[in-house]
């Protein structure tokens, strides 16, 4: 056998021994806790056959506490570029058969170098986590590694989609990655986020709770917000992966893609003729508005079990990628309160970064009164969102289905906040505030000395109705473009998305906002 040969015959065995990652008694390990290998995921993630592998051959330069004498081919990352549905991305996927997936500086340097080449390429990162956190024999250059990580998700956030999956452990700094990426997706039972472990917390605070409690895929899903998916197998978070990509452009310069639809631009829904309840404090399903208007019915959802009184995620119009944000009237009556306004409020930014269009279904009758969402930062959520409205230059549409009252009228992408196209329904009702409230501030004196207060109150919240639960003295003003049947809504939105096409709006130059946090 010639020399040549021999170094093919070589090379070709050392790849093999880089794929085998920690060996094959680990990788058994790995599946028989339901979880796939690093090399698995990146397989069942991209394109058939559209994998190229970066730094196959790298390992740890560590040679505290024995280290120089276990080493692994990749160094417990794999990391490369490949295609979704053709489009070109950069991924990384963490391997615990290697040290645990623990983060050492080499290990660090290779997802560095894929982020790099995605900055430039102008194409999305997505980053499959599964790690025991740093490597600890490697000190300082193990949170060294961290930091330049972070440094270059800050750099990239709003120029390329950054997504994170949390495949098995995240903890310590770990976290802070996927913190600062676009989306999260966590698997339930198998995946787990914390700054601090179980026997930390329970050593500083005494509280005993499992990794579960303290950080699992439900938790972070309902109750922190840190993870906008929360799915039952990696499988399905996969598969969650490519189709929030089909939604999004390549990186901030472009827009997403148009796909084709059969879903007819003017075709009707008369059940939205009379979604709207005769009582205004009946609710109705906001996600049958939603499906009624867009193409084929199909939304996806993003943070589902977070904040449920406000909606947000994509959909397509007539093709057209769009973010939708709809208060929930059957989640405390689709009232604003801090998580709802954080919530919507990242959702915006995130897609005014990308330039997808936004569509806006308010039925909305303020904020959420209380000492707790008081002292809670009510003003300062709220002010996000708000923020978030009116910093946004993307096309705005909005419709307003039922109410539209006080200060979240101007929150829920009003004219003012530089709404493109205001729509209103019919039974629209846009005031200061509802009916009861404004004739105990308007009668008050009248009311109480009145023969028959209730009567007299019946009389004056009929006139106050009559005056403003109707969308025409906004349309009066201008606020309101047009009244519009409810049953050709998607119609009306299509058309005006397709107006908008051609938008351009630029904000005042300065080195960067200061958004109320």
């Amino acid at each position: 056998m010639s020399q040549q040969l021999e170094q093919v015959k070589a090379l070709i065995q050392l790849r093999e021994k880089a794929r085998l990652g920690g060996g094959q008694k680990r990788i058994d390990s790995q599946h028989s806790k339901g979880k796939f290998t690093a090399r698995e995921r990146i397989a069942m993630l991209l394109d058939e056959g559209s994998f190229e592998e970066f730094d196959m051959f790298v390992t740890h330069r560590c040679t505290n506490f024995g280290m120089e004498k276990d080493t692994f081919l990749g160094d417990g990352v794999v990391t490369g570029y490949g295609t979704i549905e053709g489009r070109l991305v950069y991924v990384f996927a963490q391997d615990f058969t290697v040290f645990g997936g623990s983060l050492s500086e080499s290990f660090a340097m290779k997802i560095c170098k894929i982020m790099d080449q995605a900055m430039k390429m102008g194409a999305p990162v997505i980053g499959l986590n599964d790690s025991g956190g740093a490597r600890i024999q490697e000190g300082v250059n193990a949170l060294a590694g961290y930091a330049e990580i972070f440094q270059r998700n800050i750099l990239a956030s709003g120029v390329i989609p950054q997504i994170s999956a949390i495949f098995g452990p995240c903890a310590g700094g770990a976290v802070y990655s996927p913190a600062l990426t676009d989306f999260n997706i966590m698997t339930k039972g198998t995946s787990y986020m914390f700054l601090t472990g179980p026997k930390v917390v329970k050593t500083v605070t005494g509280e005993d709770v499992t990794q579960e409690q303290l950080g699992g895929a439900s938790v972070h899903a309902s109750k922190s917000g840190v993870a906008h998916f929360a799915v039952n197998n990696e499988e399905e978070g996969i598969h969650i992966i490519r189709e929030l990509l089909s939604f999004l452009p390549q990186n901030n310069l472009e827009e997403a893609p148009v796909l084709e639809t059969a879903d007819p631009i003017d075709r009707l829904d008369d059940s939205l003729n009379e979604i709207i309840p005769d009582s205004p404090n009946k609710p109705y399903d906001m996600y049958e508005v939603i499906a009624a208007i867009v193409d084929d019915g199909r939304f996806l959802e993003v943070h589902k079990d977070y904040a449920t009184n406000i909606i947000v995620g994509f959909a397509r119009f007539n093709g057209t990628s769009v973010g939708i944000v709809a208060n929930q009237p059957k989640v405390l009556a689709g009232v604003l309160d801090n998580n709802a306004s954080r919530k919507a409020a990242r959702f915006v930014r995130f897609c005014d970064a990308f330039n997808i269009p936004l569509v806006t279904l308010v039925d909305v009758p303020g904020f959420l009164p209380g000492t707790q969402q008081e002292y809670g930062g009510i003003i300062l959520h709220g002010a996000k969102l708000l923020y978030a409205y009116g910093e946004a230059t993307v096309p705005k549409v909005t419709v307003t289905l039922r109410k539209s009252y006080g200060g979240a009228y101007c929150v829920m992408s009003s004219k003012h906040l530089r709404g493109d196209i205001n729509y209103a329904w019919p039974s629209a009702e846009i005031a200061v505030m509802g009916p009861s409230g404004a004739i105990e501030v308007l009668y008050g004196k009248e009311m109480a000395s009145a023969e028959n207060p209730a009567e007299f109150a019946t009389q004056k919240e009929k006139e106050y109705r009559d005056a403003f639960a109707n969308p025409y003295n906004a349309a009066r003003y201008g606020y309101i473009d047009d009244v519009i049947e409810p049953r050709n809504t998607r119609f009306r939105v299509i058309r005006a998305l397709q107006q908008l096409t051609t938008k351009k709006l630029t904000n005042p130059a300065k080195k960067h906002d200061n958004l109320p946090l």
